[in-house]
């Protein structure tokens, strides 16, 4: 697409976050955006069903009193250390604005959620990317500097790789003059999260996502908890660029998703149990497999091009992540499928490697 004379020169000099591609055709097995293979909980149903009447014509809670009450409950803090947004994405980009904008760069890995660098180019922020160990982790000793702010995953994606909370905490101890944001938002496929650490921490921030482990990528709720005051910042960008961020369908759905423990608890463990067994089957092809704590698998083989073995499997109709950058070059990004999926996706690489 051609730049229009017409635009900023701002916008002329972004360069866009590319999402995963979502194809028109249902035939395809869909394994390349990190969505849940299960549905969300009936309940969610119900609830947005129960919403449908004239209320509709009214704006929504601005504020999701109501969601905020039922995290904050299930977290065991307080409504006012809560944030809510459309989807984890919305509340980044607004906390890039709240609190990156330093005269001191941020620091996040050089291999992480790409979406990170996009935020830095949209708000002007100066940033440092700091390169991940040989094996593809976090080192946080290379954080521990001056800085305009932290942020990476945990897990970070699309490694998968998890930093446990005490090696958090270790660098919060480090880092008492600016914002530390973790991004959990495949945290619950496996890690244990630092939520309880915000009560010590004013400086930690943690988000998390709806379109993960409960299933509602198509519903676009993501939230943030830290201190309160970190809380009115993000207030006060949210009320300067959209005051009513939530629907009512998106702020009942939610209501419903984070309050089906049950549901949430049977789900999340059939995709653990799913990703060891796709990972055994991958090593057992000669690949290796990152350990992962996501609802994904990253994945390299030293026989076979990366990009081939995605274009083949997109003939197969069998959609995967290929991330053509440095370092990552031949990797893949698996999400994890319904089992039978996963089968499918182990058969069509065997023919592959014939």
């Amino acid at each position: 697409m051609k730049k229009n004379k017409f635009w900023s020169q701002a916008v002329r000099q972004l360069t866009p976050y590319i999402p995963g591609e979502q194809p028109i055709s249902s035939n395809l097995i869909k394994l390349n955006t990190n969505e849940n293979p299960y549905a969300p909980s009936p309940k969610v149903r119900e609830a947005i069903i129960s919403e449908l009447d004239e209320k509709l014509r009214l704006y929504p809670d601005p504020d999701a009193f109501s969601l905020k009450n039922i995290i904050a409950s299930k977290l065991n803090i307080q409504a006012d250390q809560i944030f809510v947004g459309n989807g984890s994405d919305e509340v980044l980009a607004h906390i890039f604005y709240a609190f990156f904008k330093q005269s001191s760069p941020i620091f996040f890995p050089d291999v992480t959620y790409s979406f990170y660098k996009v935020y830095c180019s949209l708000h002007e922020i100066p940033f440092k990317q700091i390169p991940l160990a040989d094996d593809l982790s976090i080192n946080t000793e290379q954080y521990k500097k001056p800085n305009g702010g932290i942020i990476f995953p945990n897990p970070n994606a699309p490694t998968g790789r998890l930093l446990s909370p005490k090696i958090i905490e270790d660098l919060l101890r480090s880092n008492k003059n600016s914002v530390l944001v973790i991004d959990e938002a495949y945290i619950d496929f496996g890690g244990i999260s630092s939520v309880p650490l915000i009560s010590s921490y004013p400086n930690l921030l943690i988000t998390q996502s709806f379109s993960k482990s409960r299933s509602l990528a198509g519903l676009r709720v993501g939230f943030a908890v830290g201190d309160g005051s970190l809380i009115e910042a993000l207030d006060s960008v949210k009320n300067s660029f959209n005051s009513y961020p939530l629907d009512r369908l998106a702020i009942i759905g939610a209501m419903a998703a984070f309050g089906d423990t049950k549901y949430f608890n049977v789900t999340r463990k059939k995709i653990i149990k799913s990703r060891e067994k796709l990972s055994l089957d991958l090593l057992d092809l000669g690949f290796t497999v990152l350990p992962s704590v996501g609802n994904f698998l990253f994945i390299t083989h030293k026989k076979y091009d990366g990009a081939d073995l995605t274009l083949f499997l997109r003939e197969n109709n069998i959609l995967i992540r290929h991330f053509d950058k440095p370092r990552i070059r031949n990797y893949l990004r698996i999400t994890i499928g319904l089992p039978e999926q996963n089968e499918h996706l182990v058969n069509t690489i065997k023919k592959f490697t014939l």
